[in-house]
Order: structure tokens, then sequence, then C-alpha cells
């Protein structure tokens, strides 16, 4: 297998920051705008280019996330960097567009339990939403993704089936979305699994930019994003420091993490246009801003030719 990229084209690798909208609406405590907004201010200083910013839903349904058209506001938009949020219906679709969002993403489960779980409705209504706030964001201007929850596993109900996979890429498809992510809402991914959804969808869906969302709840986050790369795609999501875990499914711990994602991709050949130093002191002030400790691990190692002098340092003794 190659693990490294061969020409330019192919070594550049988007990464898509959804750590303030993924990772913080797990927290009970809210979480003020303005950290918010320097969390990815910083961010966007360090490189990062694509973010999953914030979600316009319910603020009774994720309460640590009413602040979506405020936070919108205070984020330093610069050219090249996506700012994209979470949209869950017709109403949703609306205020995003008025905070002028730059993508809007749409999201149904692959299973109909945990989509009863996570949006209180079957699939065949979640995509009817979907039906119906596409047009809103094409009368903006601005592009959808659409997004399938439990792509590789659901709590519930066990392996996810390809079949239910393409048929919700196929309504997407049908109303024009061309940008696809693929989550691994609880961890349940593996390079078989990965290489089996991924070889699937693009055989029947070459039009489409596909997107992989992986979590490291049982350790192979990083490990599946290597089958990812082998297999041609250039935009993962992840989360700084590690945050994460969605609320709605049991054991669902954090994303992968952006720091030892990019770390990875860098040793690995490829080009995310991120300064990993910088993106090292966000993660640290994210665990600084929560108090406590979080699941990355450059951030406390350092990149791999780190030098230290032998000062201060331990010996063996005898």
């Amino acid at each position: 297998m190659r693990f490294s990229a061969t020409d330019s084209a192919d070594r550049s690798v988007l990464v898509t920051e959804v750590g303030t909208r993924d990772g913080f609406q797990v927290e009970a405590e809210f979480i003020p705008t303005e950290s918010k907004a320097a969390v990815i201010n910083a961010l966007i200083d360090a490189g990062v280019r694509s973010f999953e910013a914030t979600s316009f839903v319910s603020p009774r349904a994720i309460p640590q996330l009413a602040d979506a058209s405020q936070l919108m506001d205070q984020l330093h938009r610069k050219p090249g960097v996506r700012l994209s949020a979470l949209v869950p219906n017709a109403r949703g679709a609306e205020r995003a567009a008025a905070a002028k969002v730059d993508m809007m993403v749409c999201f149904v489960s692959a299973s109909e339990s945990h989509c009863q779980a996570n949006l209180n409705k079957p699939i065949a209504q979640a995509l009817a939403d979907v039906a119906e706030f596409v047009p809103i964001a094409r009368q903006y201007n601005i592009p959808v993704r659409g997004a399938i929850a439990v792509a590789f596993g659901c709590p519930f109900e066990g392996d996810t089936a390809v079949d239910s996979l393409l048929r919700i890429a196929d309504t997407y498809h049908e109303l024009g979305v061309r940008h696809l992510s693929l989550g691994d809402t609880t961890g349940m991914a593996t390079p078989p699994v990965v290489e089996r959804a991924v070889d699937a969808l693009q055989r029947r869906f070459s039009d489409m930019a596909i997107a992989l969302h992986f979590h490291n709840t049982r350790g192979v986050g990083l490990a599946n994003v290597m089958v990812g790369l082998q297999m041609g795609i250039r935009e993962f999501e992840s989360s700084i420091a590690g945050l994460g875990g969605c609320p709605f499914a049991p054991g669902a711990s954090g994303n992968i993490c952006t720091e030892d994602l990019v770390y990875l991709l860098h040793e690995s050949g490829y080009d995310t246009g991120i300064d990993l130093d910088r993106l090292c002191e966000v993660a640290r002030q994210v665990e600084a801003l929560l108090g406590r400790g979080l699941p990355g691990q450059v951030m406390k190692a350092g990149q791999r030719l780190r030098r230290f002098t032998l000062d201060g340092a331990r010996r063996a003794v005898g």
C-alpha cells in the first residue's frame, strides 16, 4: 500500500475543523460566544481553511449552539476560508443564509434508530426536510454538503448496509448536492468497512466530492484516514484536541484530533497549508478553556524531530 502522494495536486488535503460544532455541542456549561470565536479565529490564523463552525439547530435541542448567528458575526472571514454550518430544516437554512455561511451541511442517519434518536424523525422525513431547504440554499447561491451519520455502523442496529448509504446519497444527488460526507458517528469504522463503503459510493457517484469524518472511539481513526487517502479521498473532518462525541449515541467518544491528523498527513507527504506548531498552541488553549485534559497526542509530545537538551533530563541510576 502506498502511504504518500506522488504529485503536487495529489498532495493537497483539505482538513475541515468541526470541533466548535461537533465538539462544543456536548459541553454542559455554556461556552461564551467570544471564546468560541477566538478558537476559530486562532485556527484560521494557523492556516485552517475549512470549518463546520456551528449549527442552526433549534436552541432547545442544543442550547450550546444557540448563538450560531452571533458566532458567525465574530469570525474573521478571509479569502480561501470556508465557514460552513449544520442546517436541519428550512427555518435553519434561512437563518444560515442570513448569517452568510459559505456552505450549508444537511445530515441524515443511515439507520432508522439513530435518525429517531438524533433527529426525532424517520429517514424519509429527514430527507424530505433536506428537499425543502436545498432550494433555499440555491436561492442564495450557497452550496450544500450532504452528510450521512452512522455511515459505518450504528450502535442500535449494527453494521450499516452499503445499500442504505447509496439510497441516501441517491436522494442527495437528485437534489443537486455534489458534496458528500460520511460520518463515523460512534467510531465503528475499520479499514475494510471504510474501503467497502467508499468504493461503492465512488463507483456510483463519480461527480460527488467525498469527505470522511472519523471518530477515534476504538483507536483506529487515523488508520481509517490512511485507507481514505489510498482511495483518493482528499478531505477529512476532525476536531481540535480530539473534542466531540454524538450526544445521541451511546459510547461515542471524540473525533479524530485535528493536530494528530495534520501531523500524520505531513509525515506522509501531504500538504494541508496548516502550521502544526500553531495548531498545537490552539489545542492547548482549548484545554485551558474547558479546564480539563483532552485526547490530542501531538500537542503533548510535539513533532517527531522535536529536540530536547540533557539538562534536567532524568538519568538511569546504577
